[in-house]
C-alpha cells in the first residue's frame, strides 16, 4: 500500500481542496490556494468558518477517520460495515471508503483520486482485480449517507413511471429507502408524516409510497423482504446538476457517532438565524414543533439541513426523515435538547421563549410559528389520518402521544 494518498476535493466540479493520507493512518485536509484566493468562491461548509467570516485554512490531521465534514458523508452502522465489506475496505478506515463512495455524495461534493487510479488497494493492501472492481462499482448504489438500506434511483421512463437503480449507483433524483427488519410500517409512517408536514404548510419534497416490484435494479436478495419503499425526490440534485447541502454535524464539525450529544436544537436556531432569515427560522420552528406533535425522537443533528441554491448562501434545506418513533420505542426524550428541557413532554411555550431568547430570535416569530402549527395540526389531523396508510396502533400511539405534549393543550 502506498505510503502517501492524495485526493481531490471537488465542489460543483471544481477542484477546491485535497485530502491526503499519511503513513500511520493520518489525514490531512488543505484548501487549494486558488480557493482560498477567491472572494466568490462557493461554501463548502460553515464548519471552515470563524464568527468573523474568514475562511479557516489550516485544520488539525485527523487519526484513522476523516475530519468530521468528510466522515459525515458516509454511511453509519450496519450499512457502513456491509459496504466496506463489500468494497473491500476496512470500515474504520474512512480515507478509503470515501475514496470508493466518492462519485456520488451527499451535495455538490465528489472526490476523486488524485493520481487518476480508479480503486485503492483493498483491506490486504492488494490491488483489486476484475472482479473486485465490478463489486465495487455496485457498492456506489449505497453511497448516500445514513444507516438505512437506501438507494438513489432515476425514473425508469420519461412519463415518471417506475423506478430503476442505475448499475454504478452514480446518478439518480431520488431516494429509494426499503422497509426496516425490525420495525414494521417505516416506509408508510414516513410517506404520512411527511404528507401531513406538507399538508400544514412546511417544505417537503416529493413523497411516494411505491410496490417494490416495480424497482428494477434492487440487489439480489432484495426480494425477500416484503412491503411497500418510500420514495422522496433528492432536493440536492436539479436539471442543471447538484445543489450543495451540509447538515449540521457538520456545520458543528461533530462526528457523526456524536449526532445526539453535541448540539441543541436552540443552537441550531442560532445559526439559522444568524447565517439564513427569518423564513428559515420560522420553518425550523414549525417542524420542530410539527416532530414533537407527532412524537419523533429521532430529529438529531444530521436529519437537519442547510442547502445552498446559489452555491454560497445557506437556508434551511427541505423537510427529510420525518417518522413518528413513539410506535416503535417507548421513549419520550427528543434526540437533542430544547433549550433547557430534553422531554417532548416538556416542550411548553416557556420552553419556546427560552429558546428564542438564548438563540436570539425574535419571540414573536417564534411563538407565531409555533401556534400556527398547533393550530394546523389539531385541524388537519382528524381528517387527514383516515386518508394516510397508518395502522390503528401507529395512530393511536401518536394520539395518546401528542396529548402529553403542553403545546398542544396550550393552544
Amino acid at each position: 500500500m502506498p505510503n502517501v494518498s492524495v485526493l481531490e476535493v471537488l465542489l460543483h466540479n471544481t477542484p477546491i481542496a485535497t485530502l491526503t493520507l499519511l503513513q500511520g493512518d493520518r489525514a490531512i485536509f488543505a484548501f487549494n490556494q486558488s480557493y482560498i484566493d477567491d472572494l466568490e468562491r462557493s461554501t463548502l461548509s460553515l464548519s471552515f468558518y470563524t464568527g468573523s467570516g474568514s475562511l479557516i485554512t489550516e485544520t488539525r490531521p485527523t487519526q484513522t477517520v476523516l475530519p468530521p465534514f468528510f466522515s459525515n458523508l458516509l454511511p453509519e452502522g450496519h450499512m457502513r460495515s456491509y459496504l466496506a465489506e463489500q468494497a473491500g475496505v476496512k470500515e474504520q478506515r474512512e480515507f478509503y471508503l470515501l475514496w470508493v463512495l466518492g462519485r456520488d455524495l451527499p451535495g455538490a461534493v465528489t472526490v476523486r483520486p488524485a493520481d487518476g487510479e480508479a480503486w485503492p488497494p483493498n483491506a490486504r493492501g492488494e490491488e483489486p482485480d476484475a472482479k473486485e472492481q465490478k463489486r465495487r462499482e455496485h457498492v456506489l448504489r449505497f453511497s448516500l449517507a445514513g444507516v438505512q438500506l437506501k438507494f438513489s434511483a432515476v425514473k425508469a421512463d420519461g412519463r415518471g413511471r417506475g423506478l430503476t437503480i442505475p448499475a454504478t449507483g452514480v446518478g439518480g433524483s431520488w431516494i429509494v429507502k426499503l422497509p426496516a427488519a425490525n420495525y414494521s410500517g417505516v416506509p408508510e409512517n414516513e410517506f404520512s408524516m411527511m404528507t401531513l408536514a406538507k399538508s400544514i404548510g412546511m417544505n417537503v419534497p416529493e413523497v411516494q409510497l411505491v410496490d417494490l416490484e416495480s424497482i428494477e435494479g434492487l440487489p439480489k436478495g432484495i426480494e425477500t423482504i416484503e412491503g411497500k419503499a418510500f420514495v422522496v425526490r433528492r432536493f440536492d440534485r436539479s436539471a442543471e446538476g447538484a445543489i450543495h447541502i451540509e447538515d449540521f454535524a457538520q456545520v458543528f464539525g461533530v462526528f457523526p457517532g456524536d449526532k445526539y450529544d453535541k448540539g441543541s436544537y436552540r443552537s441550531i436556531a442560532e445559526v439559522l438565524g444568524i447565517a439564513a432569515d427569518d423564513e428559515d427560522v420560522a420553518e425550523f420552528i414549525k417542524r420542530l414543533v410539527f416532530n414533537t406533535l407527532i412524537g419523533n425522537a429521532d430529529m438529531h443533528l444530521k436529519n437537519w439541513s442547510l442547502i445552498y441554491p446559489d452555491g454560497r448562501n445557506p437556508h434551511l434545506s427541505p423537510a427529510y426523515d420525518f417518522v413518528s418513533t413513539v410506535p416503535y420505542i417507548d421513549d419520550e426524550r427528543a434526540a437533542l435538547k430544547y433549550a433547557r428541557k430534553k422531554r417532548m413532554n416538556e416542550l411548553t411555550a416557556d420552553e419556546l421563549r427560552s429558546l428564542a431568547g438564548k438563540a436570539r430570535l425574535s419571540e414573536k416569530l417564534v411563538m407565531d410559528a409555533a401556534a400556527e402549527t398547533v393550530e394546523r395540526f389539531k385541524a388537519l389531523w382528524p381528517s387527514e389520518k383516515k386518508n394516510l396508510p397508518l395502522t390503528k396502533k401507529v395512530q393511536d400511539a401518536i394520539e395518546t402521544h401528542m396529548q402529553t405534549v403542553p403545546l398542544y393543550q396550550e393552544w
